[in-house]
């Protein structure tokens, strides 16, 4: 019997969700956005003051699964990455406080979710990359990540596709905090939900953001030979692994 791709527990009025694919890393399944979706649905009706995520293993998101690709269209993978983007607007715009306690690799996709929630810890050693522009000309989650650490930061890493340290990310402000250990994370939660309601109701420009990434999204993504350039992609990958 297959295990579930999501965790989820209360404690309190807080909602924790576990991404639970530790041998993939955490990647993105189809299954595990489906999941995450479902759990901010359940989230937000239920009223919780805040959702932590976290990730079981050693990793807490490595990023779109890539696994399968042989199975896949292009129109296929243009449709599950922008499940993913709407995810993550849905925790960027969340009724609640949204957390991210991060250890390990943080990459790709999954750093743009680190980047979409309102609090960022990044567990000692915690090491982080947006590859998907340079990779494979994917345009994800780059004004959310502007918005974190500036124009002239956020595009150097990703044209750059560099790895980088948690003690970067805390400086350059993608994490707002580090943690020797998620035991040691304090939450940061506003006072209560309203709060939350509040910053998204003064944000004139959100569904116009929203529907500009998304867009931006869908072009970069919809210019033929997607599957050919990831395939490619990791092919590179596995080239740099075998000549180190």
């Amino acid at each position: 019997m297959s295990q579930a791709p999501l965790l989820q527990r209360r404690e309190g009025d807080v909602c924790y969700l576990t991404l639970n694919r530790p041998e993939q890393g955490n990647a993105l399944s189809r299954e595990l956005v489906d999941a995450l979706d479902g759990a901010l649905d359940d989230c937000a009706q239920r009223g919780v003051a805040a959702v932590v995520i976290e990730g079981n293993g050693r990793h807490f998101c490595t990023g779109f699964d890539l696994s399968g690709l042989t199975d896949e269209t292009d129109d296929g993978l243009l449709a599950r990455f922008t499940r993913i983007e709407l995810m993550l607007q849905r925790v960027a715009r969340a009724p609640f406080h949204t957390v991210a306690v991060a250890q390990g690799r943080v990459m790709g996709a999954g750093a743009d979710l680190f980047a979409a929630c309102a609090q960022r810890v990044a567990l000692d050693g915690a090491s982080f990359a947006f590859p998907g522009a340079r990779g494979f000309g994917l345009v994800l989650g780059s004004r959310r990540l502007v918005q974190r650490v500036g124009a002239e930061r956020a595009r150097g890493w990703i044209e750059s596709a560099c790895v980088f340290r948690d003690t970067e990310a805390l400086g350059a402000g993608l994490a707002t905090a580090c943690a020797a250990s998620a035991e040691d994370v304090v939450l940061e939660r506003p006072a209560n939900r309203t709060d939350c309601l509040l910053d998204g109701a003064i944000d004139g420009h959100a569904e116009i953001d929203d529907a500009r990434d998304l867009a931006a999204l869908v072009r970069s993504a919809a210019v033929p030979g997607l599957r050919q350039r990831v395939a490619d992609y990791l092919q590179k990958q596995a080239q740099a692994r075998t000549s180190r």
